[in-house]
């Protein structure tokens, strides 16, 4: 692994917003940034990314079913009891999850280390799937890359694939959803549209504000019935909502479904360390009023539910030594040993690991000036060296 100086394209942006990659840009400073690239060997690849992610994924679904049916478990990660009977239902009858992304430390030189699983409403989706693919299939044809050069990138065809087992031969409409306001949220619906279409899927969109309720059923702007709903919007929000009470006995089959509120709750970081600690590929956490001996001086208090590096708190020694603000904390935290993220001389590097439909199926590499990955933290494209 190694980052590699690159000749940036002048007409990216143009490019970009061709493909619907409108939120290119944070706050007038890039988000995509193809002055460099990350280079990896095809080992690194398979055996330090792609393997790791396919036995944590196993083992987060493991922990899914003990976790329906232990009261401890559902109370410890702040799941409302009123959705326990319904989250159980959802994974007993097999509910399909669509996608997620596990972000790891990783510098080639020992293993990748779980930070956290996104498993509910990740984005970045478009720029890794397609802007990134276009990338090295531009930049191997001008030569700044070899032929032969390569990416951890099925993305698409995977999401495509997986939405069509989701219509399982029959004509659904997917209606799809997200807030309103948000570029980056719209971009990304918007492109699951496309790929659900593609798919053969017929699709309508609407804001979650515009969705309605008639005798215990959603319904759109149409007043049609939604049978089938992919929402970026997180579960651990509508659990908690006047609008969420309806989703038990409602007749929509989610996207993600239910159950992942189990997977996008840090406290799941703790219960993986425990059901196996010591494991290479995680790191040691706990709530915090349990035995934490081996946390060492250094660690990371991280809220349940937290978004876009929001509320992270840093402590040396036990004492607060830096962190960021936001909304989040009031359900609970837990705590993590603090580890390097490691640098390359421009910033501290993040890898995003995806699944999709629970399979490995590509990559994403953020950089960012602060070891606390937040919204602004640069998407640096890789490619796998011939």
């Amino acid at each position: 692994m190694r980052r590699v100086p690159m000749r940036a394209r002048a007409d990216w942006r143009a490019k970009a917003e061709q493909v619907g990659f409108t939120f290119h840009s944070a706050e007038g400073v890039p988000y995509w940034d193809e002055s460099a690239a990350f280079a990896f060997t095809l080992r690194e690849i398979e055996e330090d990314i792609e393997a790791p992610s396919a036995e944590l994924e196993e083992m987060a679904l493991d922990f899914v079913g003990e976790a329906i049916g232990d009261e401890e478990i559902l109370t410890r990660l702040a799941i409302p009891r009123a959705f326990w009977s319904e989250i159980h239902a959802s994974w007993q009858r097999g509910d399909r999850n669509l996608y997620g992304r596990f972000d790891f430390a990783y510098d080639g030189r020992g293993p990748a280390k779980l930070l956290e699983y996104n498993a509910d409403t990740p984005t970045a989706l478009l720029e890794t799937g397609v802007f990134q693919w276009l990338w090295l299939e531009e930049m191997i044809g001008t030569g700044q890359l070899p032929k032969g050069a390569d990416q951890f990138n099925s993305l698409h065809d995977k999401l495509v694939a997986a939405l069509r087992d989701f219509r399982d031969g029959k004509p659904y409409r997917l209606h799809l959803t997200c807030l309103g306001g948000s570029e980056e949220d719209r971009g990304t619906v918007a492109y699951l549209e496309e790929l659900a279409q593609q798919a053969g899927m017929a699709t309508h969109f609407l804001e979650i504000g515009a969705i309605g309720l008639r005798d215990g059923r959603f319904v759109d702007d149409a007043d049609r019935p939604i049978e089938m709903l992919f929402k970026l919007y997180p579960w651990e929000w509508m659990l908690r909502e006047e609008f969420g009470r309806a989703v038990p006995g409602s007749g929509t089959q989610f996207i993600e479904p239910i159950w992942k509120a189990l997977l996008s709750n840090k406290g799941l970081l703790a219960y993986l360390w425990k059901r196996a600690p010591g494991h290479p590929n995680l790191v040691p956490a706990y709530f915090p009023d349990e035995a934490q001996a081996d946390l060492g001086a250094a660690f990371v208090e991280k809220p349940l539910f937290s978004r876009e590096g929001a509320n992270i708190r840093l402590f040396e020694n036990g004492r607060p030594t830096g962190g960021s603000e936001g909304p989040y904390g009031a359900e609970g935290v837990i705590r993590q040993q603090r580890i390097v993220i490691p640098e390359f001389g421009h910033g501290h590097v993040v890898l995003g690991a995806w699944m999709v439909a629970s399979q490995p199926a590509g990559m994403l590499v953020r950089e960012d000036s602060s070891p606390i990955t937040g919204n602004l933290a640069r998407f640096i494209p890789h490619f796998i060296a011939p």
